[in-house]
């Protein structure tokens, strides 16, 4: 079984940056696809950004240029570093891993933006 502990979500302000991390235990292998998903209130979640495990990357066209996902597969780990955040990314974002097929989650962490 595949837990993931998610940090790095808090408040900041118009412009300002963040860094989230996620950590997977409970496996030693490497695994698959890792991606950061989010959901704004009164919205579905929606994917922000994911990290396959050679290092192809794909994000959702409104961060592209502001996010950058990256990963250290010798930690099982997954960053998304966001700059220039605006009011629209604020949310719960979501870790998401896959390890032979299976789909975990993490619990997710807030991420506010204010004006």
């Amino acid at each position: 079984q595949v837990q993931l502990v998610e940090s790095g979500g808090g408040l900041v302000q118009v412009g300002g940056s963040l860094r989230l991390s996620c950590a997977a235990s409970g496996t030693s292998d490497t695994i698959g696809t890792m991606s950061w998903y989010r959901q704004a209130p009164g919205k579905e979640r929606e994917l922000v950004a994911r990290i396959a495990p050679f290092g192809t990357t794909d994000y959702v066209d409104s961060v592209k240029g502001r996010f950058n996902i990256s990963r250290d597969n010798g930690k099982n780990a997954v960053i998304l570093q966001m700059t220039s955040l605006s009011p629209e990314d604020t949310g719960i974002y979501y870790c998401r891993v896959v390890r032979y097929g299976s789909v975990y989650w993490g619990r997710g962490t807030q991420v506010t933006v204010s004006s």
